[in-house]
């Protein structure tokens, strides 16, 4: 996969050069091409911002530069360009394993108090946000971006398996996990883990799932199609509650 980025911190991408990802890169499964929008300024003093019109707070990236960073990139590799915005339609994990089938992918990182719309309305394909809070820039929010949708491509997660048994990858939480000693504090490992039993493991496995969903995040339960098992359970859970 092919991704260029738009930034004005090219150095905050030096982070993606660690763990499985920057294993990734080495390999060049995933081919990652950083343009400074600096380089794009369009005067000596390296101006890529300015005040907005009709006042306001802070400053606004100018459409100018970003049009030409934008247009060094050849098209062939351009894909599809997304801006990072609070104003974009939340990432999740159906989101992420679609953008991780596309071959180019463009990301611009905002700044400031944000860019000139008409950029916006003339290159950007898609806005997306990782939240409803604000970051300094779309740096971070890019790197979390990248990091989501790479697990769905190939070879960059060792076991494929375990992405496809991530939080939300089946649209609900993953339950709880455990690991060595089988006693920690006084608190032992759930028998139903080490009875070696397959089919009471992963019985006890959804079960966790299930509960962990409709303690946390209740709204998630209605992603999945339920069995006459977790209908049940959730009825138990439901009474626990009212008493």
């Amino acid at each position: 996969m092919n991704i260029n980025i738009i930034t004005l911190f090219p150095e905050i991408f030096e982070a993606l050069n660690y763990g499985l990802l920057g294993q990734a890169i080495d390999r060049e499964d995933i081919k990652i091409n950083i343009f400074n929008l600096r380089e794009y300024k369009i005067n000596k003093h390296g101006q890529v911002d300015d005040k907005p019109y009709g006042g306001g707070e802070g400053m606004v990236l100018m459409a100018e530069p970003l049009e030409n960073s934008l247009k060094s990139i050849p098209p062939v590799n351009l894909g599809r360009v997304i801006n990072l915005s609070p104003q974009g339609n939340l990432l999740n994990q159906k989101k992420a394993q679609e953008l991780s089938m596309l071959k180019n992918l463009t990301i611009i990182c905002g700044r400031y108090e944000g860019i000139d719309e008409r950029f916006i309305s003339q290159y950007v394909d898609e806005e997306i946000s990782i939240g409803d809070f604000i970051l300094s820039g779309g740096e971070f929010a890019a790197l979390t971006l990248i990091d989501s949708f790479s697990r769905f491509i190939p070879d960059v997660i060792g076991n494929q398996k375990s992405v496809e048994e991530d939080s939300f990858s089946k649209g609900i939480l993953k339950g709880p996990v455990y690991s060595r000693p089988e006693i920690f504090n006084s608190k032992r490992v759930p028998d139903e883990l080490l009875s070696g039993n397959h089919a009471l493991i992963k019985e006890w496995k959804d079960n966790q799932s299930l509960i962990r969903t409709y303690r946390r995040r209740p709204e998630l339960i209605n992603n999945i199609k339920l069995t006459k098992k977790q209908k049940k359970l959730l009825e138990e859970l439901a009474s626990k509650d009212i008493l």
